[in-house]
This record gives structure tokens, sequence and C-alpha cells, in this order.
């Protein structure tokens, strides 16, 4: 090696250290000074502050107009990307998703040679990102959120300097502003404004969807499966797995299925009335993304998740539960299948009724398996065949449940829908098969 080229290499090593010092990407963060609600970091858990945003953004998903889960499942996915941006040039060895995710390009990137404290930029990136994406949010939630970042802010500014603090909120305001420019191009900007269009006339006939009780609602959203996926597939999304051919023939397979739910429904076991009514995540819940996210959320927590490996799993989570949204409505609208209390109300038996009220929109596919599918295979990509105790529906007086891996997860919430009288059980196995193709397309990026 000659002189010169040691020379070159000792200024390259240099200036990656002068870029890394104020990064406590391996340390903790101080504990907060300021109370911000419940969503004040409670550990010294590197990660500590992005997860005190997704808590007050599941807080957001249940109190906003208008979240259901195709738009709370787009608006984590969105958040989860900013906190990737912002922090992924901590890592000499992470990758931006610009140009890998369909139509982000020119994400900001920090400036070579400047000090950055990563938490604050994610602090930051993440504050703008939810003002933005949650713009109907009661004044008092709108007041937590201002809360919460100068909370998170003050924790993490420790001993940096002002320069360094302001340029990190900075850099964090730039990623949230670049990422929310691209997600108003995605189609589903305004979702939370009309879950119901009036101007959707659903077909007619035998085996179509017809609005169902309680409620017997308009159709939800259906025109979200037009939307932009996150990850765009080697080949067009068709969505072409046919349901069984609809039919009231008692010897035919739609008929066995639709009396399969009609008779587990009057059947039901203690347990399985539990597992119908725990993973319901209705109106006025979290719903089925934000489930998978505080499960996410948890199991970084648990697992004392460093700021850049909670960034990428959060982003692959978020990502995944937008585009299993994009798909499965697809599905859903394609073949606009009927539920089946429309159909054990005609053929079977006319006073039944489902144990969980079925939600306004077509049956095929199942949305619960689809987004508990593409989660738990992620979730299962990194933490592998770990046993947990999903802990986030005890504040709803459920007990916690455990599982022996994530594919017992994802198999129980899916069969929970057939609990609950509101699918079939080719809904819930096509979903799951949908989930983990999607999520396959997710883990294929670089992080």
């Amino acid at each position: 090696m000659t002189i010169y080229s040691k020379r070159s290499w000792c200024i390259y090593l240099f200036m990656i250290l002068v870029i890394a010092a104020c990064s406590k990407e391996d340390q903790a963060p101080p504990k907060p000074t300021i109370a911000a609600a419940d969503f004040t970091p409670q550990s010294n858990a590197a990660a500590a502050i992005p997860v005190s945003w997704y808590q007050l953004e599941f807080k957001l998903i249940k109190e906003t107009p208008g979240f259901s889960p195709p738009v709370a499942a787009r608006a984590l996915a969105y958040t989860g990307v900013a906190l990737h941006e912002a922090v992924v040039w901590s890592d000499r060895y992470g990758h931006s998703l610009s140009g890998q995710l369909d139509g982000l390009s020119n994400v900001p990137r920090p400036q070579w040679g400047k000090k950055y404290n990563w938490e604050i930029a994610a602090n930051s990136a993440m504050a703008d990102i939810i003002r933005s994406l949650y713009p109907n949010a009661s004044a008092a939630n709108l007041a937590l959120i201002a809360a919460l970042d100068s909370t998170n802010k003050a924790a993490a500014s420790g001993s940096c300097g002002a320069d360094e603090v302001n340029r990190s909120v900075n850099f964090g305001k730039q990623v949230a502003a670049a990422i929310y420019t691209w997600s108003t191009t995605d189609g589903g900007k305004d979702g939370y404004l009309n879950n119901f269009p009036t101007d959707y006339v659903p077909p007619v006939g035998p085996g179509f969807w017809v609005p169902t009780p309680p409620a017997f609602q308009r159709a939800l959203l259906p025109y979200w499966g037009n939307n932009r996926l996150m990850v765009r597939p080697s080949t067009p999304e068709t969505a072409g797995i046919a349901h069984p051919a609809f039919s009231t023939d008692t010897a035919s397979a739609f008929y066995k299925a639709a009396y399969f739910v009609y008779n587990k429904v009057n059947t039901l076991t203690p347990e399985e009335n539990t597992i119908a009514r725990y993973w319901a995540d209705g109106g006025g819940t979290f719903t089925p993304p934000g489930h998978m996210l505080a499960i996410t959320a948890q199991l970084v927590t648990d697992n004392g998740l460093s700021l850049t490996q909670a960034a990428k799993l959060f982003a692959q989570a978020g990502i995944g539960e937008n585009d299993a949204a994009i798909v499965c409505w697809k599905y859903k609208y394609k073949y606009n299948l009927l539920r089946p209390v429309s159909y054990i109300q005609t053929y079977i038996a006319a006073g039944w009724t489902s144990l969980i009220g079925t939600p306004p929109f077509p049956a095929y596919t199942s949305g619960h398996a689809t987004f508990t599918s593409a989660a738990g295979t992620i979730l299962e990509d990194y933490f592998g065949s770990l046993s947990f105790t999903d802990n986030q529906k005890v504040a709803d007086g459920f007990s916690p449940r455990s599982f022996n891996g994530f594919q017992q997860m994802i198999d129980e919430a899916s069969i929970s829908r057939i609990y609950g009288g509101i699918h079939y059980q080719f809904d819930s196995q096509v979903g799951v098969q949908t989930g983990r193709d999607i999520a396959l397309r997710v883990l294929s990026l670089r992080y």
C-alpha cells in the first residue's frame, strides 16, 4: 500500500467516525423528563422513541374519523418508511428505500461530514409524518403529538450541541415532507374522508354481496384495490384466485362451506368464542393492521432492538400491511362475494345471526387472514421460531394470548373469522396465501 493510499484510507475512516460520533444507536437514551400522556418512552431501550410514536398512532387510529383498516394500514406504512429513511444513514450497511418502493425517489440524505443525533431525526420525522397523515385528528390528540415531539426531543438531546439538534430535527422534517409528498400520489390520500363512496353501484344477482346486518352500510372503500402498491410485483397483480362456484345445491362445495360456518357458530366452545372476539378488531379499535404493528412494537421492546433494527422491522411490517390491504380489497371487489350471513339466512336458516357483526364489504378474501399472514411472515423472518405472548388486548378486558410461533398466530387470527361467522374457510385460506406472497415481496428489498 502506498503512503498516499494509507493516508486516504485514514481520512475516510475519520470521516465515518465523525458522522457517527453523536449517534447513540447503541446507547440508552436518558429517561424523559417531560410527561406526554401515556406515550412517553417507558424504558431506556434504544428504540423507545419510535415505539412511543406507534403507541400514540394506535390511539389516533381508534379516535380519528375514517381510519378503517385499509386507511390505517396505509398510515402505518408511511410512518414506517419515514422512520426508516430518517435513520438508515446511521448504518453503514443500510439501504435507502428510495428507488426500491414504487414511485419513491430523491429522499433527502444527511450532509456529509456533519453530526446527527439519529434519535432526534427519527422523532422529528415521525412527528411530522403523523401530523400529516392524521389531519382530522382531534385538538386533544394534536396536542399529544406536539407534547410527545417535545418530550422525545428533550430526552434524546443529551449533551449534543444546538447546531446538531437543529440539524437532526430539520433532517427528520425533510424526510417526512418527502415521504408525505410521495404518499399523496398513491390513490389513497383522501380515503379517510370517503370510506363509503356513493357513486359505487355493486353488481346485483345470486351470489353477489349485499349490505349486511347489523348496520346495512354501503360498500367500504370499493376502489381501494386500485391504489398503488408500495412494492411493485414482478408481474401485475390480477387477483385471479377464484373461490368455489356459488351454488345453492346442498351437495356443492359452496353450500358445504356456508353450512360449516353455520354449524360452527352454533356449536362454539368457550375458547373458540374467546378467539372470535379477541381478534375482532372492528370499529373503534386499532384495526387488524394496528394490532399487527402493536405486536411488532411489543416485540421490538421485549427483544431490545436497536434504533435501526426497529426502523427496518417497522418499515417492513407497515409496507406489508399497506400492500395486503390493497391486494385484499382488489380481490373483494373483483369477486363481490356475499357474506355467510346473507347466504345462511337465505338458504339455510332465516333467523341465524353471526357472533361478530359482519363488516360492510364483500367476503372474499379475508382481510384478517391477509393482514396477519403478511405481518406474521415478516416477523417470523426476523425473529425465527420465537414463542411470544400478545398483550395488546389486556386493556380491552382480554387475557394475554401466547403462541409458540408466528404461524400459530396466523392460523388463530384466520380461523377466528370463521368462528365469528363472517367468513368462509376459503376466504381465510386464500387470504393466508396472499399475505405470505406479499411478505415475500417486502422481504426481497434491501433495507
